[in-house]
């Protein structure tokens, strides 16, 4: 299987999503007036709406082609086992429907995406080490 999407793209998006994934919705109290006085060691991964994160993952998405995008969302499925890697052309016909919601969105909506990308790529004996920041 030959890629569209440069695999460096992938992984970049990858990085991303883990980022997304590892930030919990900040809980706010009454009784705590200042966040970075509190206890909770997990205190430093709130972010209220992981925007910038996820601004970053849409604006990645949005350079894309829209074959790519499509590209990167049967990959996801590939990885979630929706499809097997087999089924590659299935999983791109699928992903290309326009009367099914928009991949980009799709793929904002998998609350593991990166895992389901990097078990995509394992399907077809590809992989993100030694590529960027990811080891």
């Amino acid at each position: 299987m030959d890629l569209l999407t440069p695999l460096e793209t992938i992984c970049r998006l990858m990085v991303r999503a883990r980022e997304l994934e590892a930030q919990v919705p900040s809980i706010e109290t009454d009784e705590e007036e200042d966040p970075t006085d509190s206890d909770d060691e997990f205190a430093v991964l709130e972010d209220d709406a992981n925007e910038a994160t996820e601004q970053e993952i849409v604006a990645l998405l949005d350079d894309l082609g829209d074959d790519q995008v499509q590209e990167i969302l049967a990959l996801a499925w590939v990885g979630r086992g929706t499809y097997d890697a087999s089924e590659w052309s299935d999983a791109l016909e699928a992903a290309a429907d326009p009367d099914s919601e928009d991949p980009a969105e799709q793929l904002l909506d998998m609350p593991t995406l990166a895992g389901y990308l990097d078990a995509g790529l394992a399907a077809f004996d590809l992989s993100c080490e030694g590529i960027g920041q990811i080891d």
